[in-house]
């Protein structure tokens, strides 16, 4: 049940009953006083912030004193920040039944709304809270298929009725074992177990993805969210084994596709003589997020001659990756500082000798450079599910899988496609 209900008790004084046997009672005399009446309606006003407001011309446009609105403003600095009004959001004045103001409340976000109540006194008092909206928790299990008019996730994500957010969601799942530039293929399927927050029966926004499935090109991939205690939740497949890795398969958002592959003769398509191609271009837009593909620590992060605007992370066990042609590099990007895998470290652009905006991805292991496309695969998975936790992991695994497909418990052999079709 959303929300809370108020219920209501009426009480009744003073009525004579007639009839079913009762003897009809006199009315009493009148005696002068006061007449009673019934108070009026509160005034509610409910409206959406218009362009370019500030929190003083939103209050000064209701009619609100001077001295009032600074009292409201001053009370609301301590947990608001009125520079962060935004336009088209939504907002509500309450009148009293005397005319004078109650309350305001503001929508900030799908979370939380500000709320400023006026106190009793002499002088303009205001209280300025922070509410949480009250939302319904719901899991939420969706399929689709990779086909021709739907050939990305995004698409397919999409043509089931879920959103943007739950495909980054599920390729970051995925991620060191699926490139989303370059490995899906037509007749690929996906199931997803997702955690969807409503409020009054409407969707207001996403929370973690809890299982996903995915047949791709022929393999079956599963992945189950746990939290080993003291640890930050991760991704396992069915039997326990860590879906994350070292490195992940791509430093770009998934839409993208690879435009020219490592090589050690390629026809350079400015140059025009065949030379070595050390790395991996992707194709994407201008200002397009590069990411880290592995914790690391930033070598350079400088102009390089034909290369462009390029960074340079070491990585541990003698790897290094470089990214080229980058349009700007992200803040704080400077030698010696640590990054993190999928953190942003800069943005794709044509910097140096490029035809277009996209991003040379290269990796270099032992100082020798390698396909990075290749060496992703060598690459060990992180830890697995210790021991003394596999019990709790296979109930979380058989409750999320029975969610996900319908089927019963876990069964390693089973064909995802027998599932999720």
């Amino acid at each position: 049940m959303l929300g809370r209900v108020r219920i209501v008790s009426l009480i009744f004084l003073g009525l004579g009953l007639v009839g079913c046997g009762f003897e009809e009672l006199p009315l009493p005399e009148a005696t002068a006083g006061p007449d009673l009446y019934l108070a009026p309606d509160t005034r509610v006003i409910e409206d959406q912030v218009p362009r370019n407001a500030t929190l003083a011309g939103l209050l000064a446009s209701h009619d609100m004193a001077g001295d009032v609105a600074y009292a409201f403003v001053e009370a609301m600095r301590p947990v608001f920040d009125p520079r962060r009004l935004r336009s088209g959001h939504s907002y509500k004045l309450v009148y009293g039944p005397d005319g004078r103001f109650r309350r305001f409340e503001y929508h900030i976000d799908e979370d939380q709304f500000l709320q400023v109540v006026s106190q009793p006194g002499p002088v303009p008092m205001f209280e300025a809270v922070l509410v949480d909206y009250e939302k319904e928790l719901e899991q939420v299990a969706m399929r689709g298929e990779i086909d021709r008019e739907h050939n990305s996730l995004f698409a397919a994500i999409a043509a089931g009725g879920s959103d943007i957010q739950i495909a980054i969601a599920t390729a970051g799942v995925f991620s060191g074992e699926i490139d989303f530039n370059n490995d899906l293929r037509l007749g690929d399927s996906f199931a997803v177990l997702y955690e969807r927050y409503v409020r009054d029966r409407v969707h207001v926004t996403y929370g973690d993805v809890l299982a996903a499935a995915f047949h791709n090109d022929g393999r079956d991939l599963y992945a189950f969210r746990f939290q080993v205690p003291g640890e930050a939740p991760s991704y396992f497949d069915g039997d326990g084994r860590s879906m994350k890795r070292q490195f992940l398969r791509s430093p770009l958002p998934f839409e993208p596709r690879v435009t020219s592959r490592f090589s050690y003769r390629r026809m350079h398509p400015i140059l025009g003589t065949a030379r070595a191609h050390l790395g991996v271009d992707y194709g994407a837009p201008t200002g397009t997020r590069v990411i880290a593909v592995s914790n690391g620590t930033v070598v350079s992060a400088a102009p390089s001659g034909s290369s462009g605007n390029m960074v340079r992370l070491r990585h541990t066990n003698g790897y290094e990756t470089y990214y080229l042609h980058l349009s700007r590099f992200a803040r704080g990007m400077r030698p010696g500082v640590r990054v993190i895998q999928g953190q942003v470290i800069g943005y794709v652009g044509s910097t140096g000798l490029a035809t277009g905006p996209h991003l040379d991805y290269r990796m270099r292991k032992n100082g020798t450079f390698v396909n990075p496309l290749i060496e992703h695969r060598k690459l060990p998975p992180g830890d697995p599910v210790p021991p003394d936790q596999l019990v709790a992991f296979r109930e979380v695994r058989d409750r999320a899988l029975a969610l996900l497909s319908g089927r019963q418990p876990w069964r390693g052999d089973d064909p995802i496609r027998a599932s999720i079709q």
